[in-house]
């Protein structure tokens, strides 16, 4: 399993990371030199993904989110990618095993302002459940720039995982609970007791190795499956790094 947010929205501050075709070449990386069986992919652009899916062979399958934009006076709009034939931006589970019960989960979301979200599907020759997650900014409402999504977003996430049979997470664009964290509170209690992390050290530790550039882990894999390894990789192509968790399924 892998989680990587691609920065493929150019004119999201992403001009600088790399081009479509290089991060679409570190992709194929991933799932290919990395091994990753099942990749939850943000900010990526749907016309990329599906290049990326093609050249990873027919049993390779793809589930796409776009993202929204949600303007004071209500009106819903896809956002497209910057530069001609890259399509949509949103987030994705690509596999390669079949995807089925795909769907998006019900989460809050800003009034005015951008729309992410969380998408779930089933690994059915696993029976694992995965759901791939990116959640709002802070001050990500432009209409109340103080009001708070992720602890909503991420309680909505918890109750979509059916139980340890699964693997969850994505860009959660929130630091690890702590006491250096003022926004530790947003995170609800089970999501470290019920399940452990990739780059979990113990059932008591809260810290990891940081996925971003600034330092800072924003990026997370969950499961309740036997882990065996967590590799963090710098793909060259994005400002996150990509998070690698090798589970036990069987």
């Amino acid at each position: 399993m892998a989680t990587w947010n691609m920065c493929g929205v150019r004119q999201w501050n992403c001009s600088d990371t790399g081009s479509p075709a290089a991060k679409t070449s570190a992709l194929r990386r991933l799932a290919t030199a990395d091994g990753a069986r099942v990749l939850l992919l943000q900010e990526a652009c749907s016309e990329d993904l599906e290049a990326a899916r093609k050249g990873l062979g027919r049993s390779w399958q793809l589930a796409f989110q776009p993202y929204f934009s949600r303007d004071r006076a209500g009106t819903t709009t896809h956002v497209r990618c910057a530069g001609k034939g890259h399509g949509l931006a949103g987030f994705a589970v690509l596999s390669a095993h079949p995807l089925t019960s795909v769907r998006t989960v019900p989460s809050q979301q800003p009034s005015t302002g951008l729309q992410r979200g969380i998408l779930c599907a089933t690994l059915t020759a696993a029976d694992v459940r995965v759901c791939d997650a990116h959640l709002t900014l802070p001050d990500g409402d432009a209409a109340h720039p103080g009001w708070e999504y992720r602890d909503d977003q991420l309680k909505a996430l918890m109750a979509a995982v059916p139980g340890q049979r699964t693997v969850f997470g994505g860009d959660f664009n929130l630091d690890p609970p702590g006491p250096r964290n003022p926004a530790a509170w947003v995170w609800p209690s089970a999501a470290y007791r019920t399940y452990q992390e990739c780059d979990q050290a113990s059932p008591s530790s809260r810290t990891a190795r940081a996925t971003h550039a600034s330092g800072h882990k924003l990026d997370y894999l969950f499961t309740g499956l036997p882990r065996i390894a967590c590799t963090v990789r710098n793909t060259g192509r994005s400002d996150h790094r990509a998070l690698l968790l090798e589970v036990r399924t069987g």
